[in-house]
């Protein structure tokens, strides 16, 4: 069971794109454009966290222009094409001077087990692979692409909140 204690101790979140923010689905239209649907609920909780100085970033094994525009749009940076996202993981946080136990990743499918071993804290989504979800410390109430980042950011959120509060 994960604790508000080591939620209150998160810095820096990595997100995979594709069915964490997305509920899984392509619309690809007669152009070949791909359409994506995601919640506009995140916005409000990447928002709040990044205002308590909680650093977050999108991992995509993919490169698709629909995850950099909605990246742009959240204020978020991105790094596509990523074959190893624990590498990426760990470069960042150190960049950053980030123990990776303070680092959160969420993921959904079996690409971001390595990610998600890498750091303090694992989240899958409700409707992650099932595999994935042997690796989590916690796991969503909320479906990927219908809130299930919020539902991540008001955790985290509501714990630094209460870990700041006198009598803490």
């Amino acid at each position: 069971m994960i604790r508000r204690r080591d939620l209150s101790t998160i810095r820096i979140i990595f997100y995979d794109f594709d069915g964490v923010f997305t509920d899984n689905h392509v619309l690809v239209d007669s152009n070949g454009i791909e359409h994506v649907r995601c919640s506009r609920l995140d916005g409000f909780g990447i928002s709040r966290l990044r205002s308590m100085g909680v650093l977050q970033l999108i991992v995509s094994t993919e490169i698709n222009p629909v995850v950099s525009r909605r990246a742009e749009k959240l204020l978020l940076p991105v790094h596509q094409s990523v074959e190893d996202k624990a590498e990426v993981v760990a470069k960042v946080c150190a960049e950053h001077g980030i123990l990776l136990e303070h680092a959160a990743f969420v993921g959904n499918d079996i690409n971001d087990i390595d990610a998600m071993k890498a750091v303090g804290i694992a989240f899958a989504v409700a409707d992650a692979f099932p595999p994935v979800l042997e690796h989590a410390d916690f796991i969503t109430i909320r479906l990927g692409g219908h809130g299930a980042v919020r539902e991540i950011c008001d955790l985290i959120g509501d714990a630094i909140e209460a870990a700041r509060s006198p009598g803490s």
